[in-house]
């Protein structure tokens, strides 16, 4: 349940409420309610050993990478990601994540029409 004060929102991401989707374990945090964002967002965790679906979109996506480490997988090769890293990825692009180490790995994903 989320935490408020006035003109504040807390929402508290519960790894118990993250479902098994596309490869991953996923929360949806955007949108929610009747807050209206310009984008969405999802709290995304990979188990070791867990690769997500190959995929492409037509919307702009950022992963702001929170723990762990990974690998991002494009047309262009498998390139290492960890946390604190930002991965911007082009529209139209095949892409997948993998995380081949022992050691989960979170991220957060938002994408947006362009």
């Amino acid at each position: 349940m989320p935490e408020t004060a006035p003109g504040l929102i807390i929402r508290r991401q519960e790894p118990a409420r993250l479902e098994r989707a596309h490869g991953l374990d996923l929360g949806m945090l955007h949108p929610w309610g009747d807050l209206t964002t310009p984008f969405h967002g999802a709290w995304c965790v990979l188990r070791p050993g867990d690769v997500t679906e190959v995929h492409q979109h037509t919307e702009r996506e950022l992963f702001i990478c929170m723990a762990g480490r990974a690998e991002v997988r494009s047309a262009d090769g498998s390139h290492p990601i960890a946390a604190g890293d930002l991965v911007l990825l082009p529209v139209d692009s095949d892409h997948s994540v993998a995380n081949p180490h022992d050691e989960d790995f979170a991220y957060y994903a938002i994408w947006w029409e362009v």
